[in-house]
């Protein structure tokens, strides 16, 4: 399996006030191509601080991240705005539409961005809101649609620019049961069909089908379990990892968005986000660790 995703002796301190936040203490790991990788771990633990320094929203005070062979801690503005739009697609827990748009124009932000022209634009929406099973709700805005049919637009949307990886930070959080787990058979089918994808959950039926569960606690990546690939029918415990040690698996996502510039973050530059994240510069709320 070839690797995605590779972090090394990552470490990512925030400052609030006289404290200082450890976020992320020193992990490396390797995500591989068409992996279902889920993440674990308490509030606070830096699961979604690692989530975001895979997709470009933030960057690590040491340590090296590459993506797709892509150095991110050396990439210029412009190139992380591109990467964001082009090979991470974001998916959040509370859907993040705008709310005065259509489902159709909700998916095409992300290709408005790109600068595909509006007839391709249109036709690409078109299909992926027609493989979440949405076609016939193109016309309908947020409130017009179910919990579970606006979770289905957002990954449409993540979808829209052909992400190689989409992150999705607790998408059945603000879920039923019943559409928690239609959500959770379509996030399966889009790994079948190749995409890497890389969930941040509390929820145990996710974690049992992804072929690899990363737990997190105090910045430590502190256990691994799987042994990586595609969504399983469940996992084998494995061993308890201490420290930063490396880990075979893989990954991938995609979004357009901004760089954090609060808690020591930098500022973003290129283009604004989407898919309901911040302009640049600004961290989506719900993507607190």
């Amino acid at each position: 399996m070839a690797a995605a995703v590779e972090l090394y002796d990552v470490t990512r301190n925030y400052r609030m006030g006289d404290e200082v936040i450890h976020a992320l203490d020193r992990v490396s790991v390797t995500i591989g191509s068409g992996e279902f990788v889920a993440i674990t771990g308490p509030s606070g633990s830096g699961k979604s601080t690692l989530a975001n320094i895979i997709g470009g929203l933030d960057v690590p005070d040491s340590g090296t991240v590459a993506v797709g062979g892509m150095q991110l801690s050396q990439a210029r503005d412009r190139e992380l705005s591109a990467y964001r739009n082009q090979t991470i697609g974001f998916v959040f827990q509370s859907f993040n539409l705008q709310p005065t748009a259509t489902a159709l124009e909700n998916v095409m932000m992300p290709l408005t961005l790109a600068r595909v022209p509006a007839r391709r634009r249109r036709a690409r929406a078109t299909e992926c809101l027609a493989q979440v099973g949405l076609g016939d709700r193109m016309r309908h805005k947020p409130t017009q649609l179910s919990g579970g049919q606006r979770q289905r637009v957002a990954i449409a949307r993540a979808l829209a620019t052909e992400p190689n990886i989409i992150i999705a930070d607790e998408p059945t959080g603000n879920l039923d049961s019943e559409r928690g787990r239609e959500i959770i058979e379509l996030l399966k089918r889009l790994n079948a069909g190749g995409i890497t994808l890389i969930i941040i959950t509390h929820e145990a039926e996710i974690a049992d089908i992804a072929g690899r569960v990363l737990h997190i606690k105090d910045g430590r990546l502190t256990i691994v379990s799987g042994s990586g690939g595609p969504a399983a029918g469940g996992f084998a415990a494995g061993p308890a990892a201490g420290g930063s040690a490396g880990f075979a698996g893989g990954g991938s996502a995609g979004f357009a968005g901004g760089r954090p510039d609060d808690a020591g973050g930098r500022a973003a530059g290129g283009s604004a986000g989407f898919a309901g994240g911040p302009a640049a510069g600004g961290r989506p709320s719900e993507w607190s660790n």
